[in-house]
């Protein structure tokens, strides 16, 4: 079996090394808020550009307190409004509504997948106060009207930068473009702690500084609490990991290039429609906006290709099966419609893609859909 994602395989990659930063870590004896994070931060930032980098416990709470930290500083109050992709995944729209703060869910392009920018316009109000886009599947959610909206109505642009670490946008990289973004090191992503781990990262200087005292129960001084906080932190033992792992992230997103060019190139079934990453040819493995998290396809056999690609030895996921509009969680959006949301979750299937495949699994693959 052709496992989806062989994390057990990624990580024997760097084993030696990550058992020797735990190993450091442990014989430290500090395990918090100590010189890894710090090492780590100041690595993060320097990859993505950006002025401040701030470890937290994962990204859903990277998302939150990004949100929280607006409100405390008097940017948004209860009840205002976030646009929203509406076929993202649901803790896009969990940072909002912990917030009280309303999600206003937008339907995404049809072939891309990513917010329809030219949709969002309409759906600005009043209470309207920032854009969350998510570059989904670690593709760049981005152009020059988002820009123009946010400075015509005044809107903060938080970038959801979960699947997308590594990809760049005219050689500016996401989690640098907006105000403000959210990063996730959930094991799966492209680059995955050892465990739950997420960032912020911003230009803002108060901002960042409100996130980093609330992620820390709201203090910025051992047991004085300016705010009501959280307790989100990043550990010493993460931070070392994906310090480490950081070292090794463009290769691999290169080795997930390669591979997509090859299915992109070679998957030639009518049946199957394969993603169309907006803005520029991505058929070239040498582009870096897009750094596949994901590679994911559409058929309206979806569940029968499933079983048949499973039949044929390789593991497939579906990001996702339900949209956030009709989870149980979200009682009172289920009576909202959004079809192009509605016939992507309905047809999506994402197939392997990680920096550990070999050629010969690509090419099986690429097999198995060509003669379903």
């Amino acid at each position: 079996m052709i496992k989806f994602l062989d994390l057990q395989k990624i990580n024997a990659q760097h084993a030696t090394e990550l058992k020797r930063v735990a190993s450091e870590v442990i014989d430290s004896g500090w395990f918090l808020m100590g010189e890894r994070l710090n090492s780590f931060e100041k690595k993060l930032a320097n990859y993505i550009g950006s002025v401040n980098a701030i470890g937290v416990a994962n990204g859903l709470d990277a998302l939150r307190l990004i949100l929280k930290a607006y409100i405390d500083m008097g940017f948004m109050t209860e009840g205002d409004e976030v646009i929203v992709p509406a076929n993202t995944y649901i803790a896009s729209v969990l940072a909002i509504t912990d917030n009280r703060l309303k999600p206003v869910l937008v339907e995404p392009k049809n072939d891309s997948f990513n917010l329809d920018t030219a949709l969002i316009e309409s759906q600005i109000t009043s209470k309207t106060k920032a854009i969350m886009v998510v570059h989904l599947y670690g593709q760049v959610c981005w152009d020059d009207k988002l820009v123009d909206l946010a400075k015509k109505y005044n809107l903060k642009i938080i970038e959801d930068n979960a699947q997308a670490i590594g990809a760049n946008w005219n050689g500016k990289m996401t989690g640098n473009l907006g105000d403000a973004a959210g990063f996730s090191f959930y094991p799966g992503k492209n680059l995955g702690a050892l465990g739950d781990a997420g960032a912020v990262t911003t230009n803002d200087d108060a901002l960042a500084n409100h996130i980093r005292a609330l992620g820390n129960y709201g203090s910025k001084k051992k047991y004085i609490n300016e705010f009501q906080g959280l307790n989100s932190r990043l550990d010493e033992i993460q931070a070392a990991f994906l310090e480490v792992k950081l070292n090794y992230i463009d290769t691999e997103n290169q080795h997930r290039r390669t591979i997509a060019a090859m299915y992109l190139n070679e998957i030639n079934n009518s049946k199957i429609q394969l993603p169309v990453p907006s803005n520029r040819d991505l058929k070239c493995e040498e582009n870096q906006e897009h750094v596949w998290h994901l590679f994911v396809i559409r058929c309206q056999e979806r569940d029968k290709l499933q079983e048949y690609i499973t039949n044929n030895g390789v593991q497939t996921l579906i990001h996702y099966p339900i949209p956030p509009n009709k989870q149980l969680a979200f009682k009172e959006l289920n009576h909202l419609d959004y079809p192009i949301t509605n016939s992507i979750h309905e047809q999506v299937l994402s197939l392997p893609i990680s920096p550990v495949m070999t050629q010969a699994d690509v090419i099986k693959i690429i097999e198995i859909l060509n003669n379903f």
